[in-house]
């Protein structure tokens, strides 16, 4: 679900939804959730000041909570 809930908010950040995938990894912590997008994207899923991706990992997270999870969430090239 919380996969589902990034690649979906993701989706609408972009200028090329296609290509946005969010892969899940087990880390030491819990689940990392690693969203990788067009290199021309990059600069729209961190924002200014790295805005939008604090708030992409506070949705993500409180969607993991909700199920009892621990999830963080990183951006990969």
């Amino acid at each position: 679900m919380t996969r589902a809930v990034l690649e979906y908010v993701a989706g609408w950040l972009v200028d090329h939804p296609e290509e946005v995938a969010v892969s899940e990894v087990e880390g030491e912590r819990g689940s990392v959730l690693e969203i990788s997008v067009n290199p021309d994207d990059i600069g729209k899923i961190i924002g200014k000041q790295g805005r939008i991706i604090r708030a992409l990992r506070t949705v993500a997270r409180a969607a993991a909570q909700r199920e009892g999870a621990s999830i963080s969430v990183e951006v990969v090239d």
